[in-house]
């Protein structure tokens, strides 16, 4: 099967609208790339002479998402070009840079054989550690080891969004929660909640890849349904809008800002009292929209960390 890598270039002010844009396009898989952590890692990463210098350079100040389609999606890519079109005048004064769109072919194994080699253990916080399932497992000292295996899902654990929400979890989980994963991807969040320690999890995605790949993931790790489920769904959808009522004491949110300020009404009525939200992928700019929605859901802000001006929220109900 052949595939299209499409890539979107952007200046970091606009990273966050062009994430949200795309989610509402139905494509909420996709990496992305920050220019300052390109220039780190062509600092410090001993394969980085293998990159063109071109790239090195368009890249500089610049934030690169890219997600794959199936090679023939031709609507769905002039709705992507159409979309980015639009942004400039729907968000006047806020910085895009090019919104440049890079299409590259390639198949199916190229890709899954291509990534892999970039994708190493990683340690997170003093209890995690994320194992690609392809790598030997070495000395774990003493961590829970999450094997994972993406496969085209957002979920590597490498993305600041995403430690920043695993390393809430492993200061959170104590034992026994019940958890709601909105947007899974690989599974990488509640699957991690569950060899913490929490005692069931909920995980749902609008892409049904996405679902397949946590599932998978989810008993590749040891988890049968009964403890672990996952199912398409989109809470902004009036099908789904009564779907995992809950309460759960822990819900994960690692979206973009617009998504997370759309949800939080409704992720608030579904957290147990005592309960946390861990809401994540809201760049910079955004920190105080999202914020005033949490707290306009009934929710009262406890903690946020910040990494590379990315930015992750835990918050509970005013009642607690």
């Amino acid at each position: 099967m052949e595939w299209w890598e499409i890539a979107v270039d952007t200046a970091h002010d606009g990273l966050d609208a062009v994430c949200a844009k795309l989610a509402g396009l139905g494509i909420d898989s996709f990496s992305v790339q920050d220019g300052a952590a390109f220039a780190e890692d062509r600092r410090t990463a001993p394969d980085w002479e293998l990159v063109d210098e071109s790239l090195c350079a368009r890249m500089e100040g610049l934030c690169r998402i890219a997600f794959y389609l199936p090679a023939g999606q031709d609507e769905t890519v002039r709705a992507v070009r159409n979309a980015l079109d639009a942004l400039p005048a729907e968000y006047p004064g806020l910085p895009f840079g090019p919104l440049r769109v890079e299409m590259t072919a390639l198949r199916e194994e190229d890709w899954a054989d291509g990534w892999k080699q970039y994708y190493k253990p990683l340690p997170i916080g003093r209890r995690l550690l994320i194992q690609p399932e392809w790598e030997p497992l070495g000395d774990t000292q003493g961590r829970v080891v999450f094997r994972n295996n993406p496969g085209m899902s957002f979920g590597t654990g490498e993305h600041e969004t995403t430690r920043m929400c695993l390393q809430e979890l492993d200061r959170l989980v104590s034992g026994g929660e019940t958890v709601l994963d909105v947007g899974c991807g690989s599974g990488i969040l509640s699957i991690c909640a569950l060899l913490l320690g929490a005692e069931s999890a909920d995980a749902m995605d609008i892409d049904p890849n996405a679902v397949a790949v946590a599932r998978r993931n989810a008993a590749d790790n040891g988890f049968a349904p009964d403890r672990y489920r996952a199912a398409p769904g989109n809470l902004l959808e009036p099908a789904h809008s009564d779907a995992w009522p809950g309460p759960y004491q822990l819900i994960l949110a690692n979206l973009v800002a617009d998504l997370v300020i759309a949800l939080a009404p409704t992720l608030a009525r579904r957290l147990a009292s005592g309960g946390r939200l861990i809401a994540s992928g809201v760049i910079g700019p955004r920190r105080d929209e999202v914020v005033a929605a949490l707290e306009a859901a009934g929710l009262r802000l406890e903690g946020e960390s910040e990494l590379r001006d990315w930015r992750c929220f835990v918050a509970g109900p005013v009642s607690r």
